[in-house]
């Protein structure tokens, strides 16, 4: 079963695109799913190496149905092309919303032995892959923090994603009343984290929507040391009110696409 289990995933995982599009056909592509998931169950993962782009070579431990744009280097290509392009040997890095760590990663090899990456991500299931993803590919450099990025630090409801999500990239915090129930787990102002950490150079976002909190607990960092930031916008409502938070603290800020911005010190 194990050997058949191995195979299944390699077979999905690389599979060319003609292949993974036999799935839609009505009959023959109901029957490879009740096969694949009777010999591969939802939750499986597996360890592949990124064939293409910025991060080729890198390890991650990946759910074969979900990773096949990781092997292809197809991930948020235009994060990774503004990593490549700006992070320098010696640069400290914060990683913001980590998740199972693509952008730790390659950020880690971008840097350098003499560089710094302190990723964060408050799923602690998550974070347990985000280690193992770190420790499979050797990389001293970096630091994992088991919390969420906040306007203050202590503890904020956080509700996981549910198994539609096979990665959990879907977690967020809940701090309205009545909103959905959640498990109190820590957060971090960044104002606070700098008291015993190296300032970053440089910081990628994607909080699921809290980005202006995230910023709101970095104001001083931000003011004071001015790193550059890439960031995932989760609503219309956040891509306003942190683009004008961030032009108050001298930003410029600049459109990547429709989802992304890049905020450049003046």
């Amino acid at each position: 079963m194990t050997r058949a289990r191995n195979w299944m995933s390699n077979l999905i995982l690389h599979a060319p695109a003609p292949l993974r599009s036999l799935r839609k056909l009505p009959v023959f592509g109901n029957l490879i799913h009740r096969i694949s998931h009777r010999l591969l169950p939802a939750e499986e993962k597996t360890w592949a190496q990124i064939e293409v782009g910025p991060a080729k070579g890198l390890w991650m431990e990946l759910n074969p149905r979900t990773g096949q744009n990781y092997v292809r280097g197809e991930a948020e290509n235009a994060l990774q092309n503004i990593l490549t392009a700006r992070l320098r040997p010696g640069m400290v890095f914060y990683d913001l919303g980590a998740n199972i760590g693509l952008f730790t990663l390659l950020a880690a090899r971008l840097v350098g032995i003499e560089g710094k990456v302190i990723s964060f991500e408050p799923d602690p299931v998550v974070a347990a892959r985000l280690r193992r993803n770190v420790e499979r590919n050797q990389f001293a450099n970096v630091s994992v923090v088991e919390a969420g990025v906040w306007s203050l630090s202590g503890k904020v409801k956080f509700v996981t994603a549910d198994a539609a999500s096979p990665d959990r990239g879907l977690g967020r915090f809940v701090v309205e009343e009545g909103g959905a129930s959640g498990t109190p787990i820590p957060t971090v102002a960044l104002d606070d984290f700098v008291q015993n950490a190296a300032p970053p150079d440089a910081i990628k976002c994607d909080v699921e929507g809290a980005e202006l909190e995230a910023f709101h607990g970095a104001e001083k960092l931000l003011r004071t040391h001015h790193p550059w930031i890439v960031c995932e916008m989760h609503s219309e409502k956040n891509n306003r009110d942190s683009r004008e938070f961030l032009s108050r603290l001298g930003y410029s800020i600049e459109t990547v696409d429709a989802n992304h911005l890049l905020a450049l010190p003046a």
